[in-house]
């Protein structure tokens, strides 16, 4: 039987990106997209999630399965604690996007460093890195760096600012820890002007993808 995957978006930033990756690791999967684009910016106006932004979440996970969705994958690391309450409103898996790269990092050293271009994604995103710690048996220290005000040049168009800023924090981190996580999916677009990295450099789309599609496989 064929197989659906619905994206929930809390932008338009990571579409072209996911639609991308589920095509090629999963070509036979049909890819809906949810897109709210008012939810993360409710999440930045108020430093965290809202009730109406757990609900509208929440909801979204409901008709996505009523639209006969096989898997919902959440997008966003700044809601992904809420979709830890959405994956118990449906009967059908829920994957969270940065869920295998807090698995990855925790299994790839100790030392973990968090590089973020929000305020709203540290918090969620080192909470999940500490939980699957704690669930792998692993010690970890995590050590934060944000790129404050990056997210808003990839927003505006400017992506090269962006890259610049990010990856200027990630070379920071790499100085001091043994893999470097980041915490946004969005942060794939630095990808091709990364370069050699001395400690591994985890991105959340393409290990989440991933995942997802290890999950699907497992599905009658």
């Amino acid at each position: 039987m064929a197989k659906t995957v619905f994206i929930i978006h809390t932008s338009s930033v990571s579409v072209a990106d996911l639609n991308r990756l589920f095509a090629e690791m999963a070509p036979g999967v049909t890819v809906r997209n949810i897109i709210d684009d008012s939810l993360l910016p409710e999440v930045l106006a108020n430093g965290s999630v809202t009730p109406g932004v757990t609900k509208r979440l929440c909801h979204y996970a409901v008709q996505a399965e009523a639209a006969g969705a096989s898997l919902i994958f959440n997008q966003c690391s700044s809601v992904g604690e809420v979709a830890d309450l959405a994956a118990k409103t449906v009967r059908v898996p829920l994957v969270k996007v940065d869920e295998r790269m807090a698995e990855t990092a925790c299994r790839t050293g100790s030392r973990i460093g968090v590089v973020a271009t929000l305020p709203t994604t540290m918090g969620p995103t080192v909470r999940l890195i500490k939980r699957t710690a704690e669930k792998l048996g692993k010690n970890v220290t995590v050590t934060e760096e944000l790129s404050a005000g990056a997210f808003e040049k990839l927003i505006a168009g400017d992506r090269a600012a962006h890259n610049a800023m990010v990856i200027a924090s990630i070379r920071k981190l790499a100085e001091k820890v043994d893999v470097v996580v980041c915490a946004q999916g969005s942060m794939l677009a630095l990808k091709p002007d990364l370069g050699q990295t001395p400690v591994p450099v985890l991105m959340s789309p393409p290990l989440g993808v991933q995942h997802a599609v290890e999950v699907l496989a497992t599905l009658p």
